[in-house]
């Protein structure tokens, strides 16, 4: 950031959708800068954007041809690198798992019970859904950056930091029928598909 006061430059910052929905990215480290061209990535479409750009260099693109990022960046497991042999998975599910459950909490807006039904492990998505929570003052805090989502953090997606709201997990109940005009009926509608 000195740098870029100096230089009148601008920082970009690393942390994808994965880590920003959990709170593995840092506020004084990949959520450092101005910019974030990643932000609305899950981890797993940057692994594969990165093997993309491996094999494939856009015409008119700058950089050289070829591989610019090395391999064992992109197969290593991840780390935030806090302590010795320390990955995420140590406290996460495998990415390629918690970008499911993330995609179905944030853009679909799924509630738990639902997740769980389509086959995925109750306490995982209990515990991926309250992260998802707990780091919402830290989306708050981040640099802007490019939408490629149904619903990118920020102006598509804010929950309060304060309220404690939790999705109980507790099986859907079916909707009353009778609060609808006409009772069954109507039930029939472009809103309502019963």
């Amino acid at each position: 950031m000195a740098m870029s006061n100096k230089l009148g430059l601008i920082v970009v910052t690393t942390g994808n959708k994965s880590e920003m929905s959990v709170g593995y990215a840092t506020l004084y480290g990949d959520m450092n800068g101005g910019f974030n061209p990643i932000k609305d990535l899950y981890k797993s479409e940057v692994y594969r954007l990165a093997r993309l750009r491996n094999v494939w260099k856009p015409q008119g693109a700058l950089g050289p041809a070829g591989h610019v990022i090395p391999e064992r960046i992109i197969t290593r497991a991840p780390t935030a690198e806090l302590r010795e042999n320390q990955t995420d998975q140590d406290t996460l599910p495998p990415y390629d798992v918690l970008d499911r459950i993330l995609e179905r909490l944030v853009e679909r807006e799924e509630p738990i019970a639902k997740i769980v039904e389509e086959g995925f492990d109750r306490e995982t998505v209990m515990k991926v859904e309250r992260m998802l929570n707990l780091a919402e003052y830290k989306r708050r805090q981040a640099a802007p950056g490019v939408k490629v989502t149904l619903k990118n953090f920020g102006r598509d997606r804010r929950y309060p930091i304060v309220n404690r709201f939790r999705d109980s997990g507790a099986p859907l109940s079916e909707p009353d029928r009778s609060l609808l005009k006409g009772g069954q009926a109507a039930a029939k509608s472009e809103a309502f598909d019963f």
